[in-house]
């Protein structure tokens, strides 16, 4: 799983050194944290269920990352909506 999420964040056109320095990147963030494949794997599928209850989106599109800073980290969610879905009335 986490593969896959590092094969969503580097994109095309950068060099093997940027990727390779991305990828340690999240690696340490992770580490850090002490969040597992499982629990990312989780937390991305949990995600967009909840997101596509209220939201058409691109689901290949939707991506999860963790960024941190000097005094915290923060979930970052970046998904394309396509649409928004509207409640039906109950009469």
């Amino acid at each position: 799983m986490l593969n896959g999420l590092f094969k969503k964040w580097t994109g095309k056109g950068k060099t093997s050194k940027d990727v390779a320095k991305n990828r340690l990147k999240f690696a340490l963030i992770y580490d850090k944290l002490e969040v597992s494949d499982d629990i990312l794997k989780d937390l991305h599928r949990d995600m967009m269920e909840v997101i596509s209850r209220y939201f058409e989106i691109d689901q290949e599109a939707f991506k999860l990352d963790i960024r941190r800073s000097d005094e915290l980290s923060a979930l970052v969610v970046n998904t394309p909506i396509l649409s928004a879905k509207h409640k039906q009335s109950h009469s």
